[in-house]
């Protein structure tokens, strides 16, 4: 094996050891708080994705996703100190993150097309790290460049029209 590939190999463990902490803590907080649900695990675009899917477990979601990133940073914490490594793990609940994600990617498309179209900079009401990385992938991806402007929890993205470019 290549140093390369060995390299490659460790990557993925460490994420799937990710994976499995983060499983673990999951499941004895579902127990806690007496809530059915199933942990999925899986390796994507360089981090651990996690998601608790089945039974009655969108009060894990709250107001627009609230509770949700609330509980990714508590299970990112938990992964940090079980492994020493800081964490950029993914949690989705009940395909809440997931169905966002295609809002998201949509908005972004669109946001393109109304800045190609009037040639105005558009300007996104304010969003999470994570929403906002969405529709900047979404603005690249139609040729347009986009930036995050303000401070968090009020940062935005803005999409420059083509003559700004």
């Amino acid at each position: 094996m290549s140093t390369d590939e060995s390299t490659k190999s460790d990557k993925v463990a460490n994420l799937e050891r990710e994976g499995d902490v983060a499983a673990d803590y999951l499941e004895e907080l579902l127990d806690i708080a007496d809530l059915d649900g199933d942990i999925d695990m899986d390796v994507e675009g360089g981090r651990a994705m996690v998601a608790i899917v089945g039974g009655d477990i969108s009060c894990l979601v709250g107001n627009g996703g609230e509770v949700l990133e609330a509980l990714q940073e508590l299970t990112r914490l938990a992964v940090t100190r079980e492994t020493g490594d800081r964490s950029r793990l993914m949690l989705d609940v009940d395909g809440f993150r997931a169905a966002r994600r295609a809002e998201l990617t949509e908005l972004g498309s669109e946001a393109s097309r109304t800045a190609r179209d009037t040639g105005e900079p558009v300007r996104l009401e304010p969003m999470t790290a994570f929403e906002r990385k969405v529709v900047h992938d979404a603005v690249a991806k139609a040729g347009l460049i986009s930036e995050s402007e303000g401070q968090d929890p009020g940062r935005f993205v803005v999409v420059l029209p083509p003559s700004s470019e």
